[in-house]
């Protein structure tokens, strides 16, 4: 699979049938190992192992209504209340950060109302805190510690 720029860690794979799998502990299952869900497991492994974050607090493929039509957020990261304060969008490493990828987390994030947004490839990571009041975001240089 792809070299990353999120550190490496003991990843779960199996073959099945002609495809690899990857094992998701917040799932608790396997699935296909795209390259989208390399960039989303050593994300949010990083996220715990690194950044503090608890795993209980953090949902992959979370549903969410927008509009009349359901989607699923790729990562959303909750406080302890259980609100949403982190929406992350993964792409895969052969795949740039556009605005075109931003607009689609935004899209989401009108209904989460999350403080941050966070876009990666994997290669490049993007974080933004939103300030609702001003009605505009702020670019961060890292992705904050677990502290919600």
């Amino acid at each position: 699979m792809y070299s990353l720029n999120l550190p490496s860690f003991e990843a779960k794979i199996r073959k099945k049938g002609h495809e690899a799998q990857i094992f998701d502990p917040l799932r608790r299952k396997y699935l296909v190992l795209t390259p989208e869900e390399w960039v989303r497991q050593h994300f949010v492994n990083w996220l715990i192992a690194e950044k503090k974050y608890p795993a209980s607090l953090i949902a992959n493929e979370a549903g969410i209504k927008l509009n009349s039509l359901t989607r699923r957020c790729d990562t959303v990261v909750y406080n302890r209340q259980l609100e949403p304060v982190m929406i992350v969008e993964y792409k895969e490493p052969r795949v740039p950060i556009t605005q075109e990828v931003f607009d689609q987390v935004v899209r989401y994030n009108s209904v989460l109302k999350v403080p941050y947004i966070v876009v990666s490839n994997g290669l490049k990571h993007y974080c933004c805190r939103m300030d609702y009041e001003k009605m505009s975001y702020d670019y961060l240089t890292e992705i904050p510690e677990w502290g919600f």
